[in-house]
């Protein structure tokens, strides 16, 4: 029990960072009402290239808080385009109710990792196997475009996968536990997690809207 709390001691700093980062997200987005159009693709870059100072960074140092927050800032400004764009398509009220759909997901998946003794590490291949394919189908979207059908099934498949994430990180966090130094990356993987799961269940409530 010592050994388990001593591993854990760091989880409760992880779900605060992660939540706070989520609400610079949310500020982020409101923001992004105000930034002109022709800035978007050089934000989308820039957080494009965080990102991958983040992967790179998880081999070896740890990330800062102030990054942590500059990404999750940037984020959700690059994220106001899809959202105001199901806003007017769907209306609000559904894409909340996918937001809400989303953080009930999250929120049991990170239960059940969390007290389950089953240890889910050897999902790590598997998912990121999964998540460059779905990198790559997305690529090929942009020139050629998926039907909305393969776009649902395209959607549900990056449910699972992010919703594998969820049990993945938090399982790890559980089984190996946390230094201090590693609890701004941690909470990074946690908002990439949600945010993506969020992205999928929206894209697939739209795609469901559209069909009615």
């Amino acid at each position: 029990m010592y050994a388990y709390s001593t591993r854990n001691e760091q989880m409760p700093s992880v779900l605060r960072a992660f939540a706070i980062s989520l609400s610079i997200a949310f500020v982020g987005t409101m923001i992004g009402n105000y930034i002109p159009a022709s800035l978007f693709l050089p934000l989308a870059i820039l957080e494009l290239v965080m990102l991958i100072i983040a992967f790179f960074v998880r081999k070896g140092k740890s990330l800062s808080y102030t990054f942590l927050y500059a990404f999750t800032f940037i984020s959700g400004i690059t994220t106001y385009p899809i959202v105001a764009h199901y806003i007017s398509t769907i209306g609000a009220n559904i894409v909340l109710t996918a937001l809400g759909t989303t953080t009930v997901v999250f929120a049991g998946l990170a239960v059940y990792a969390t007290t389950t003794k089953r240890d889910f590490s050897f999902l790590g291949g598997m998912l990121m196997a999964a998540l460059l394919a779905l990198v790559a189908i997305s690529i090929f979207n942009i020139f050629w475009p998926l039907s909305s059908t393969a776009m649902l099934a395209y959607s549900f498949i990056g449910v699972l996968v992010f919703s594998g994430y969820v049990i993945f990180d938090f399982n790890r966090m559980k089984q190996h536990g946390v230094s201090p130094e590693q609890v701004p990356l941690m909470a990074l993987n946690l908002y990439l997690d949600f945010l993506n799961l969020f992205i999928n269940i929206l894209r697939i409530f739209g795609i469901l809207s559209s069909k009615d």
